[in-house]
């Protein structure tokens, strides 16, 4: 019998990220985060029970989030890892376990990520403050600085085979790393640098391959692949992507072989993910497997990844990269999800003025009465919500609602054109595509205005925003998650990494007109439609200050349908088990008393097999 999704389902659970073999390709760890934090876990592949156990102790680990990793490396000869911890400081931890020993100064202020050991053991390299590149000797001397101080960001080092060269990603502002990173290759003694990136390209990934050739992901042509050396690893053109852009440091979107004759990677087919291997010899593409891979590790003949899917709750899992048969060996979700009937989304296209505009749509198995549609915004905007397990969607789809992801400009997956038409039309273009979207899904009767909502959150809940200011009546109403409220605020106070982002995707600062206009100050008086707002006190990316003068402002015109519940001490994006079970409350509650009595929506969200109110 089908279970119901629940909110208690939806946030408990453990984040898995970062699975890695070790050299031998014996040995598997990876890092887990749960309620009580997070730990390094490890297993051997070898032994038939197969149980996982943690390695790490103290400090814990700092790990990445999702497909982004950048928190340890293994020592050549598997007898430790190295990891980024907590305490902002890098760790040398034993294997099979023992006490970590202190490698680095632990400093919050300017934490350290990424660690890459040198194929012969000597040194390990890592990024300080996603600012600069050191080098650690393992003998205990001191460190020194690799970079140069010439860009204003760097990531992602990697080690060639005779641990003579570091590469790492470089960018400066006011660009993004999608918008213009490059490849700089420095010599481990400091005597040489150069510098690698195509003319209008960003370049991500940068690594070696074992015979010492530079591997690298750019998207010179137009789309963002893999590149062998001097040329695409794939023959022909091929119109996908196999990458995301490079919103954490360890993303791992491709793995050679030991013996360098293939390399493993992955393909973005309109938001579905596939893996696939390629011949170095002729380029030739074999497809392995669909479903959303990252984080990929092989060694000797097993090849280790995250894997996730509508239907596939996020697993690490090992393949036998001989036969590429694949088990599962540890799974992230709490049990019952096996039990859920989850929804695999359709592609969907819509012509919008001679321009081919991308979403996925979800429909409910779930109907008792007309459709209902939550159309659900991505943030970034430089980014996409891809077809991977989404407990948040599947609720909403258990819940009797149809769920629309538009894919505006300005999003990855479709090539550099499209992700770049975003800039300097923020605020405009993706509402209007937004727009079109819900206009053709009620041309289309999969719903209609009176039993719509958007919903979005960041960059997301200020597209919101815009669609209810700019086109009201075409929708029931709208939820605005941490949303951006005040972008001139936002240029001055969001934190580093982000902070000059506007300068691309609005315009030069100095344009106080046009800041203005595009902010939500410029839409009171002009929503009509309910509102519900959440966000959390401590924000670093969007300063909460915005969103509180922007919904008084809302209010003193008269307006009591506009909520606003304050998260005390949360962050971008709710953390805390309480927050996170308030959040699907209030929205619960806001989407029950916008769509009309009798819809999907409203009547299966208070249906007793679905969890009931709370």
């Amino acid at each position: 019998m089908p279970v119901a999704v629940t909110p208690e389902m939806c946030i408990a659970g453990r984040d898995l990220t970062e699975p890695k073999l070790d050299p031998s390709g014996r040995l598997l760890a990876f890092v887990a985060r749960g309620a009580s934090g997070a730990a390094i876990s490890i297993l051997d592949l070898t032994d038939d029970a197969g149980l996982e156990r943690q390695l790490s102790t103290w400090p814990a680990p700092s790990p990445g989030r999702g497909t982004y990793g950048g928190c340890f490396d293994w020592q050549p000869d598997g007898t430790a890892i190295i990891y980024a911890a907590n305490d902002g400081g890098l760790w040398r931890q034993p294997v099979p376990g023992g006490t970590a020993e202190q490698l680095t100064t632990a400093d919050l202020e300017r934490p350290v990520a990424a660690p890459a050991v040198a194929p012969d053991g000597s040194f390990v390299v890592y990024v300080v403050d996603l600012a600069e590149v050191w080098l650690q000797l393992l003998d205990g001397s001191a460190g020194r600085r690799l970079d140069d101080g010439e860009h204003d960001f760097c990531a992602d080092p990697a080690v060639d085979p005779g641990s003579a060269l570091v590469t790492y990603q470089a960018w400066s502002v006011p660009d993004m790393p999608w918008d213009g990173a490059e490849a700089v290759t420095v010599a481990a003694d400091g005597s040489s640098r150069t510098s690698f990136r195509p003319d209008g390209a960003a370049v991500q990934q940068p690594r070696f391959a074992p015979d010492g050739t530079p591997l690298r992901v750019h998207d010179g042509t137009g789309w963002l692949q893999v590149w062998w050396g001097d040329h695409p690893l794939v023959a022909g053109a091929e119109a996908t992507e196999h990458a995301d852009a490079s919103w954490g440091q360890g993303q791992v979107s491709y793995a050679t072989s030991p013996d360098g004759r293939r390399v493993a990677f992955t393909r973005n087919e309109r938001g579905f993910g596939r893996l696939c291997v390629a011949s170095v010899n002729d380029g030739a593409v074999t497809p392995i497997a669909k479903g959303w891979h990252g984080q990929l590790s092989w060694r000797a003949d097993r090849m280790a990844a995250l894997r996730s899917g509508a239907r596939t709750p996020t697993q690490v899992v090992i393949y036998d990269t001989d036969t590429w048969e694949r088990r599962a060996v540890a799974i992230g979700p709490v049990a019952g999800w096996d039990a859920v009937n989850l929804v695999e989304p359709e592609p969907v296209e819509i012509d919008l003025d001679g321009t081919v505009l991308h979403a996925r749509r979800y429909c409910s198995p779930r109907i008792d009465g007309d459709r209902c549609l939550l159309v659900m915004i991505h943030g970034g905007p430089t980014g996409q919500w891809p077809v991977t397990f989404m407990p948040r969607l599947a609720y909403w789809v258990d819940r009797g609602w149809d769920v629309l992801v538009p894919d505006h400009r300005g999003s990855t997956g479709y090539g550099r054109a499209y992700q770049q038409a975003l800039n300097g039309r923020w605020g405009d273009l993706d509402v209007v595509e937004t727009v079109a979207w819900i206009d053709h899904a009620h041309a289309s009767g999969w719903s209609e205005p009176a039993r719509t909502v958007v919903m979005g959150g960041s960059s997301g809940g200020f597209t919101v925003l815009g669609v209810l200011g700019r086109n009201s009546g075409r929708v029931a109403g709208g939820i605005a998650l941490y949303p951006v409220t005040d972008l001139a605020d936002l240029a001055a106070r969001s934190h580093r990494f982000e902070a000059h982002s506007t300068e691309r995707l609005v315009g030069p600062l100095s344009d106080t007109e046009l800041y203005a206009s595009r902010s939500a100050a410029s839409l009171v008086g002009r929503i009509v439609d309910p509102l519900l707002v959440l966000h959390g006190t401590a924000d670093p990316a969007v300063p909460v200050e915005g969103t509180i003068a922007f919904v008084e402002a809302m209010r003193a015109t008269g307006r009591a349908d506009v909520e606003l519940h304050l998260f005390e001490g949360e962050g971008h994006g709710f953390r805390q088990p309480e927050n996170q079970l308030a959040e699907y409350r209030l929205i619960e509650e806001f989407m029950a008393r916008v769509v009309p009595p009798g819809s999907s929506g409203a009547a299966i969200a208070g249906g007793s097999d679905s969890g009931g109110q709370r």
